[in-house]
Parts: structure tokens; C-alpha cells; sequence
């Protein structure tokens, strides 16, 4: 298993350039299964969750493929239906919106329950809620098959128990094609919401209200073949931002939309981060010294549950004490006895952390809990005195691309290593 090493103490100067929107992506790709026809994706981040998909369409009858770095081609006109046979959605969470996208097409769809990142229960009831409203019954094995069929989808009034993005998705992959009209309320408004919708409109699906708290969806018969741009990645964008004001660097973050960072950009210049927005990038630089913060993290447009952890890895390096609540994922703080060992004070529950600043954290031994940890993890080695070795880092190549290049463009010391005699 590859692992990385880092030998931190370097501050973090020069340029990086923000990929596709990993949310963004592993939504619409699925969603090219609902037209019959050929689609080009572009701005698709290089990462392992978007190779499984590919995987996932060529299982189902597709072709699925990438064209260049950054592009892939989908052409699903010979799939015929949506069962899946193996595990590989047992790989990533973002399987199930192939159950919205199976059920609009051909009315039927059959998969594992998803697999992701262990943070906590993530039901998929609200899910099940949206495609029974819109008429089609679901089952669900002792096995852990989802199997969800449907004579013919009705539009619907649907309101979201609890605000979710990957309901608000699958719902609307699966009402493109109801008869009539479908309207979400209580719907989830984060960009890779508007990202998806945009890309059904361009194909030819009629929504409206995509990044608000209503969503409606009028049905069509059929949808075209289209090319798409995906939006650049907020999370990976929002993690080197971090790592600047951690490793007291300057940086210039380019390709991104300032305002999707807007709840990250306000927490780090009231901790005294330095931030100066160019229209489609940004630089952060160590301006002072930093201040603690209380941080809670909420659905869009609330401070991102995605970058709890490396803000979490950053409070525990400044001076005083912080308060990081979790208000949206129901047990992200596993990642912390990790970082303990590296000298954090930290204390939590499955909802709060309350840190203690340390600004001399030193480098271990580490285990990537998950994605998002991963990247915390990356942060930590950066400031820390000595070398850390991250271990179980395929966590991290699911959703960051080249993500060790990037930290060594930018002057990190670190480096994937495969074999012990390689190590720095």
C-alpha cells in the first residue's frame, strides 16, 4: 500500500490550479445514463471515484472513456437497463444516483447500497421517500440490494425531512421524465445542485429553482446528447486555502468561484488570514498571528462539512481555544486520534470537538480515516517538526487529483512512496 511522507516546516508559496468539482462530477456522470445519446464531460477531476464510474457504465452497456486529462466521452444509447452485478458501488457513496438515473430512463433500477467514507449513519430514506412520491416502489434485500421499479413516474410534491443533497439529486434524475410536474421543497442548495441541474437542462430537461430551497421539475420525453463544463471543485480549493494560512504561506488558488468559498473565506480572515479575491482567483497569505474561532458547519451556504477536518487540523495549531461543530455528518471526528498523535489537544463527541491550540505538532505515524481526513491529515504533516507517514491514502485519491504534486509545486516536501527504501 502506498503511503505519503512529508517533512513539514515549509511554507506554502506559488500557484495552484483547482480542478473539477469531485460533487459535481460524480453526480453527472451518472446522469448521462438518462440520455440515450453521446455526451462530453468536461473539467473532470482525475480521481479514483470518477475511474470506478467509468467502470460502472462500461459494466452496464456504455462507453465510457476519457478523451484527454480533463475530458471523458459517455455515449449510454446501448444501455438497456440499470442492474448493477458486482460490488464496485459499494466503492464510493455517489452510486446510488444511478437508482435516480436507472428509474427515469427505463423505470427500473437495482444496486447495492453505497459504500463511501465510515462517518457515521448516512440513510438513504429521504431517497426512497422521493421515488415513492413519484410512483415507483422500492426494495430493499436482507442482501443490501435497492431494487426500485416503477410502471410509470407521476410528478409530485416532495418535502425533504431533513435537507440532502444526494436526495435532491437522485429526485430530480429520476422526475426529468414523470409525466407532469415534480416539485422538491426543503431541497438542498449547494453549487454541485445547480452544477447537475444545469447539465439536465443542457441536455434538455426543464428545472427551475436549482440553489434554492424549491426546486421544480416539469417533464420531458426525451433528452439529447450535450457537451458540459463541470464547475471547479470548492472542497479542494477551500483545503488549500487552509494549508496557506497553516503553514503561514502565500499562495494564488486559480480556476475557481469565489463566492462557493464565501463561508470558508470568512472564518479565515476572522482568524486574521490575509485574502485577496482577482475574479477567478484568490490569494491567501499569513498576514498576523492567527486567532481562534468557533466553527459550526451547516448545508450550503453554512461553513462545509467537508472541510470540518482541515479547519479542525488548523485550530488545533493556533493559540487558544476553538469550538468545531458538526452539524451536518453524524460521526466526522474519528480522524482526531490521529492527529492526538501528533500532539493536538483535542476532545469530542460525534457531534463536537474542543481544541486547545498546540502550534508544536509533531510528525508520526497516521492513518487516513477517509477522504476529507486524508487532506487534514496532509495539513497537519505540513506544520508539523519531523517527518509524518500517512498510511491507507487511497482514501485520499478518491476525490483530490494529484494532490502531491500540487503540495510540491507549491514547495511541500512530500512524496508517495511505494516501497521503504524510498522513503525522503
Amino acid at each position: 500500500m502506498s503511503k505519503f511522507v512529508i517533512e513539514g516546516g515549509t511554507k506554502l508559496k506559488g500557484k495552484v490550479n483547482i480542478g473539477g468539482f469531485k460533487n459535481a462530477a460524480v453526480a453527472i456522470i451518472p446522469a448521462t445514463l438518462l440520455c440515450p445519446g453521446k455526451c462530453i464531460i468536461q473539467n473532470v477531476p482525475k480521481i479514483e471515484d470518477v475511474n470506478v464510474f467509468i467502470d460502472i457504465l462500461k459494466e452496464l452497456g456504455a462507453v465510457a472513456e476519457h478523451i484527454d486529462d480533463t475530458s471523458i466521452y459517455v455515449d449510454a444509447s446501448q444501455v438497456n437497463e440499470c442492474y448493477l452485478k458486482n460490488g464496485l458501488s459499494k466503492k464510493m457513496r455517489a452510486s446510488y444516483y444511478l437508482l435516480g438515473a436507472g428509474l427515469g430512463r427505463f423505470k427500473k433500477a437495482s444496486s447495492l447500497l453505497p459504500g463511501g467514507c465510515d462517518i457515521g449513519d448516512r440513510p438513504i430514506d429521504q431517497h426512497i421517500k422521493g421515488f415513492e412520491a413519484l410512483g415507483a416502489t422500492v426494495d430493499i434485500t436482507p442482501e443490501g440490494r435497492v431494487n426500485v421499479q416503477a410502471d410509470k413516474l407521476i410528478g409530485a410534491k416532495i418535502y425533504l425531512d431533513v435537507v440532502s443533497v444526494g436526495a435532491t439529486i437522485n429526485i430530480m434524475l429520476a422526475a426529468v421524465y414523470a409525466e407532469g410536474r415534480t416539485i422538491i421543497e426543503n431541497a438542498a442548495k449547494e453549487p454541485h445542485i445547480v452544477d447537475t441541474a444545469n447539465f439536465l437542462n443542457s441536455m434538455g430537461a426543464d428545472i427551475k429553482g436549482a440553489g434554492t430551497d424549491v426546486i421544480r421539475i416539469n417533464g420531458v420525453k426525451e433528452l439529447t446528447g450535450c457537451t458540459y463544463k463541470v464547475i471547479p471543485d470548492q472542497i479542494e480549493a477551500g483545503t488549500y486555502m487552509i494549508a496557506a494560512a497553516a503553514t503561514k504561506g502565500d499562495i494564488i488558488i486559480d480556476d475557481i468561484i469565489p463566492k462557493h468559498l464565501e463561508p470558508v473565506t470568512a472564518k479565515l480572515k476572522e482568524m486574521g488570514v490575509g485574502i485577496e479575491e482577482y475574479g477567478d482567483s484568490m490569494r491567501v497569505f499569513y498576514d498576523k498571528e492567527l486567532v481562534p474561532v468557533n466553527i459550526q458547519t451547516l448545508p450550503y451556504p453554512g461553513f462545509p462539512t467537508d472541510l470540518q477536518q482541515p479547519m479542525t487540523v488548523l485550530l488545533s495549531s493556533v493559540n487558544g481555544e476553538s469550538t468545531v461543530v458538526e452539524g451536518v455528518s453524524e460521526d466526522r471526528f474519528k480522524y482526531v486520534n490521529e492527529i492526538r498523535k501528533m500532539g493536538a489537544s483535542v476532545e469530542y463527541t460525534k457531534k463536537q470537538a474542543w481544541i486547545k491550540g498546540n502550534p508544536e505538532l509533531k510528525g508520526t505515524v497516521v492513518q487516513a480515516t477517509d477522504l476529507r481526513a486524508g487532506a487534514a491529515l496532509i495539513i497537519a504533516g505540513l506544520i508539523a517538526n519531523g517527518l509524518t507517514e500517512i498510511t491507507d491514502i487511497h482514501h485520499i485519491d478518491r476525490g483530490y487529483e494529484h494532490i502531491e504534486n500540487k503540495f510540491m509545486n507549491l514547495g511541500a516536501k512530500i512524496k508517495r512512496v511505494v516501497k521503504e527504501e524510498e522513503l525522503i
